[in-house]
């Protein structure tokens, strides 16, 4: 789902976004990599349930980024509600952060939700992830209530936010 203009890096360097199924073995990787950094951050993996059937288009989306063919992150979102959108699995690699490749994947989440008909986003992060969060917060996102498994989990944090008139 490329854009317009080539996605680029702060230092410049290409990066190409592609839709691949949730269960396909580089996405499958790139989870593994989101669920080490749950492990690290919060003691044990994210035990929300996923079904891959989820991301599949147009009822949702699992995204790769790769800079210079180098998997450098991923990011999804699937039905929540009824023109409700939910981001999952937003993930940079750490020699890749900071050079706003997250902002990138956000964006075009985002755009593919609303091309889908959505109308908002909502996602599930937590208190252990300060740059998830203050990425949240720069784009927009607020709070809204808490859903799913950690509905009442002490350092969650949902937010979400209206996506933008046509989008």
């Amino acid at each position: 789902m490329p854009t317009s203009a080539e996605p680029r890096l702060a230092d410049g360097r290409p990066v190409a976004l592609r839709a691949v199924p949730y269960d396909d073995p580089l996405a499958r990787e790139l989870v593994g990599r989101v669920q080490q950094e749950y492990v690290t951050r919060y003691g044990g993996p994210d035990e929300a349930a996923v079904d891959p059937a989820e991301f599949v288009p147009p009822v949702g989306l699992f995204l790769v980024a790769e800079v210079a063919g180098v998997p450098a992150g991923c990011g999804a979102w699937r039905v929540h509600g009824p023109g409700v959108a939910e981001v999952k699995r937003v993930y940079v690699e750490p020699e890749f952060r900071r050079q706003g490749l997250a902002q990138l994947l956000m964006a075009e989440l985002e755009d593919g939700a609303a091309a889908a008909g959505h109308r908002s986003v909502v996602l599930n992060s937590g208190s252990e992830q300060p740059e998830a969060l203050a990425l949240y917060a720069a784009l927009g996102y607020t709070p809204v209530p808490g859903y799913g498994v950690y509905a009442d989990a002490p350092g969650a944090v949902f937010l979400g936010r209206q996506l933008r008139e046509g989008r």
